[in-house]
């Protein structure tokens, strides 16, 4: 048991940065594991992804629209974990993008052939609200976390090379997590993603997101399924795409994926590790297919 709460608490919040922010994986930098009271997490991290494939609707096409090519973005992020109390902690994030085409082509909205800025600013409040042991198992963790994401930078929403859809969402989140005595963990999260922008409609979403893993004192690993079902909005290409302005009306799709990633961790120090990942998309409708990877550092203080 000893070995079990080291090794995890020398772990917890590390798996935020491993699900964030690469491929904005379920959307949400939460996770089933809790920080102690006054437990700091900062992490920074790169995330480096590109896509030459897209749905139209929900019809895989090769390029982009435009004739874009491919389109490939830097993400530099930071994300802070604190450990109110034992079972109440405090998350935030905040990440910096650059996006451009390999054609150099002109967004027809954007005005430019490339976007860098601040996005959105992300804070949350995640608690354990039901805990359960099992004498020879493991224990069981239900918790629930509710935040927003708040644009900040003031970027344009609309276009295809857009950082971001410029919505502020408010999202709601239930967490399940069972971990065993040997330091094997299965993790799912459900949540609803009420979005707004005062100048065009922004579909709400469920998320979901399932995740199996292992920690050890030595490293951490997990694999992760993020699912984004938005429930409303238009098909890219479709007449209601056209009659609200084609790449303008872009935030208004219905934009739905299903995403794959690993991650790792590796401590290096006490207080300091690094984690790495890579992520694909696997299915979706009015989304890019892309795959990318990030590399990040993690610092630690108890």
């Amino acid at each position: 048991m000893k070995f079990f709460n080291t090794s995890k608490k020398s772990l917890i919040g590390v798996v935020a940065l491993c699900a964030f922010p690469i491929l904005s994986i379920a959307q949400t930098p939460v996770s089933g594991f809790y920080p102690q009271k006054n437990e700091i997490t900062v992490a920074v991290g790169h995330t480096y992804k590109s896509n030459d494939e897209f749905y139209l609707g929900n019809r895989l096409v090769p390029g982009n629209p435009a004739d874009f090519g491919e389109i490939s973005s830097n993400i530099y992020s930071i994300y802070g974990e604190y450990g109110i109390t034992n079972w109440l902690s405090a998350v935030a994030t905040l990440p910096y993008i650059e996006t451009k085409n390999e054609e150099n082509i002109i967004d027809p909205i954007q005005g430019k052939s490339e976007i860098s800025g601040v996005q959105d600013l992300g804070v949350f409040v995640k608690a354990r609200v039901y805990q359960k042991k099992f004498h020879s198992l493991g224990k069981i963790e239900l918790g629930a976390a509710t935040g927003a994401n708040i644009p900040v930078g003031g970027y344009d929403g609309r276009g295809i090379l857009s950082i971001g859809g410029d919505a502020t969402t408010i999202d709601g989140l239930a967490i399940a997590q069972f971990t065993t005595y040997n330091n094997f963990f299965a993790e799912a999260q459900v949540g609803y993603s009420l979005r707004d922008n005062s100048d065009y409609d922004v579909p709400n979403a469920m998320l979901y997101s399932f995740k199996i893993g292992y920690f050890h004192q030595y490293f951490y690993l997990h694999t992760q399924l993020g699912i984004q079902n938005s429930l409303s909005g238009f098909d890219i290409g479709s007449d209601e795409f056209a009659a609200a302005g084609g790449p303008a009306a872009l935030p208004q799709t219905e934009v739905d994926y299903t995403k794959i990633n690993v991650a790792i961790y590796v401590p290096v120090i006490r207080n300091l590790g690094l984690s790495a990942g890579y992520g694909t998309t696997i299915d979706g409708r009015n989304a890019n297919k892309e795959t990318g990877y990030n590399f990040g550092l993690v610092f630690k203080h108890y």
